[in-house]
């Protein structure tokens, strides 16, 4: 349970108008290896509420987590209604990280990881 509280405050942390991957995210709640649970906890709303999961997308950039929400074309909206810019590939529809990602800096991955310890998580 304790990766899904860091995985809710990293969330909680991604910045209007950028996107987020499950990795960075994984890696920033220090489980690298952990996207897939990342995606799970979104997808079976184990983050509680509030969390803008429509900012997370996958290494590539595309928005696999539509299914997860209301109707299929929701992602998209949000993040578009934000300034994230969609187009659609032969895999679905996909963001620029290289525009639209989050670039974290080493202090804010620094800042979690107090957040973490302060919390005992």
């Amino acid at each position: 349970m304790n990766f899904y509280k860091r995985a809710r405050i990293v969330c909680l942390a991604i910045p209007y108008g950028k996107a987020a991957t499950y990795g960075q995210i994984a890696l920033l709640c220090g489980k690298p290896k952990n996207a897939r649970q990342v995606g799970y906890a979104l997808n079976r709303e184990r983050l509680g509420e509030g969390i803008p999961a429509h900012r997370v997308v996958n290494a590539r950039g595309i928005l696999t987590g539509a299914a997860a929400f209301e109707t299929e074309d929701t992602q998209r909206r949000l993040m578009e209604a934000e300034g994230i810019e969609v187009h659609w590939t032969e895999d679905g529809w996909q963001a620029d990280l290289n525009r639209f990602g989050w670039k974290n800096t080493m202090a804010e991955a620094l800042r979690f990881r107090e957040i973490f310890e302060e919390q005992g998580i």
